[in-house]
């Protein structure tokens, strides 16, 4: 019997030893987060987007920021898409890449119910090697919100493990997003809804929100955050600069080929461009769009106020594009887009900056999921000195649009095509100049500002 209990006592002792052998390294620099002046150089982060980090403007912006103060910072993501420059050659940023999930997958041979849950085992596994193993361990861990499942999830347990304090940026909510697609009443919505209360209340040592209208509603129910919460507003990249003279934007039009043959016609406002960026997704009605260009293209032909044609370049990528592409070419083909010529475009992060300085008017199409979020690419549009008219219909809208003061509002196709016949039928162009004085004005507030006095206060790398 002792030489059982003897035998039993050393499986279970080497067993606990490997497991603990095999358990991530801790973080042994640990202090209670404190925002007062550190050496930077002692600090370390990780950044985690579950998602394609080229398209993750504002993470990566977090990740520039923190490696601009001296600290060391790991980028964890998706790797589909050209990182942004300043990612790339910098001794303090890591790219750390995730595996994608097996192609079938993400081809949508399976059913939801068998290719979600195998997904999301798939992150799991993925995340865990990455936060744990293929990376240093990290006073810091700034995860992406959403998505939630199973990001959140992970991020409790390697921080319980690493020594390491969560902050969770909030950029809107999962659950949201997925009842745009599976319906309010869906169970998992009902699961991401409380799964991501229940975790966002519990799992941070702090969070940052993009909208105060965020900040208020997570203090309530039913998420009930008690942690701190900070209010950091999308800000513009330095890269996003408004155009530095008519001669600069007239090489540029004359530069890129989507522009070229409008140059002269756009320069003497004889055609107006327009730029629009989107993900051609459906939290993007891009349906708006092209029905208030129909009814300026058939206000064009009658009207007496002499409408100037457009040229609408359209940026980005995504599942709805190719179509829409097909409807645009339809409607080109039946003559019902007669005074508007649309164009598509990727362009890299140097000329989409350069693209929306030399632009007259910036579209936002973007309809909020929870009503307290806001898109970053408006925020883009005023740093680049481009007033702009979007969607409104949400109620954290007004805290960066400022009706006819930086931009017009909408919420049906009519008031669009109203706002853009209104614009461009002043020949003048002084309501255009009111508004892109108003733009300029509110893009002089720069991310970096912004950043340091909340987020690198916090990190303990700003004063």
């Amino acid at each position: 019997m002792l030489e059982l209990l003897l035998t039993l006592a050393v499986i279970a002792s080497t067993t606990l030893t490997v497991v603990l052998l095999m358990l991530p390294t801790r973080y042994v620099r640990h202090s209670p987060p404190a925002a007062t002046r550190q050496d930077a150089s002692k600090i370390s982060v990780q950044v985690l987007v579950l998602g394609d980090i080229g398209r993750s403007p504002r993470m990566s912006y977090h990740a520039m920021s923190i490696a601009k103060h001296g600290a060391r910072v790991d980028v964890i993501g998706y790797q589909e898409s050209a990182l942004h420059p300043g990612l790339i050659g910098n001794a303090l940023i890591s790219i750390v890449p995730l595996p994608p999930p097996p192609k079938i997958l993400r081809s949508g041979g399976l059913p939801f119910v068998v290719a979600g849950p195998l997904k999301v085992l798939w992150q799991i596994w993925s995340l865990y090697q990455a936060l744990g193993y293929r990376t240093q361990p990290a006073r810091w861990l700034l995860v992406q919100n959403p998505p939630s499942i199973p990001t959140l999830f992970l991020a409790i347990i390697v921080c319980f493990l690493r020594n390491t304090h969560l902050i969770i940026d909030w950029h809107n909510y999962g659950w949201t997003i997925l009842a745009g697609t599976r319906g309010a009443a869906h169970p998992f919505v009902t699961i991401s809804k409380y799964y991501e209360a229940f975790l966002g209340r519990c799992a941070p040592t702090a969070s940052f929100t993009v909208t105060n209208a965020m900040a208020r509603q997570l203090k309530g129910a039913p998420y009930n955050v008690r942690s701190p919460i900070l209010t950091l507003h999308d800000r513009p990249a330095a890269i996003f600069q408004p155009i530095a003279s008519a001669e600069a934007r007239r090489a540029f039009l004359e530069r890129i080929p989507e522009t070229q043959k409008h140059a002269s016609d756009i320069m003497a406002a004889k055609t107006r461009l327009l730029v629009s960026s989107t993900s051609w997704t459906p939290d993007e009605n891009f349906s708006l769009l092209l029905e208030a260009l129909v009814t300026y293209s058939t206000a064009a032909k009658t009207s007496k106020s002499a409408l100037p044609p457009i040229l609408a370049i359209i940026t980005g990528k995504g599942p709805q594009k190719e179509m829409y592409m097909k409807r645009i070419a339809e409607l080109t083909s039946s003559s019902k887009l007669s005074s508007v010529t649309i164009a598509t475009a990727w362009l890299t992060t140097e000329d989409y900056a350069t693209l929306l300085a030399s632009a007259d008017l910036g579209v936002c199409l973007h309809m909020s999921s929870s009503g307290v979020d806001l898109p970053m690419k408006v925020v883009d549009m005023f740093g680049a000195g481009l007033p702009v008219v979007g969607y409104a219909g949400y109620e954290s809208w007004p805290e960066l649009v400022k009706e006819g003061m930086n931009g017009r509002g909408f919420e049906t196709s009519k008031e669009l095509s109203d706002v853009l016949m209104e614009l461009f039928a002043d020949r003048s162009g002084k309501e255009l100049q009111r508004l892109r004085e108003g733009a300029v004005e509110e893009g002089k507030r720069r991310w970096d500002e912004e950043w340091d006095s909340v987020a690198g206060r916090l990190l303990g790398i700003c004063d």
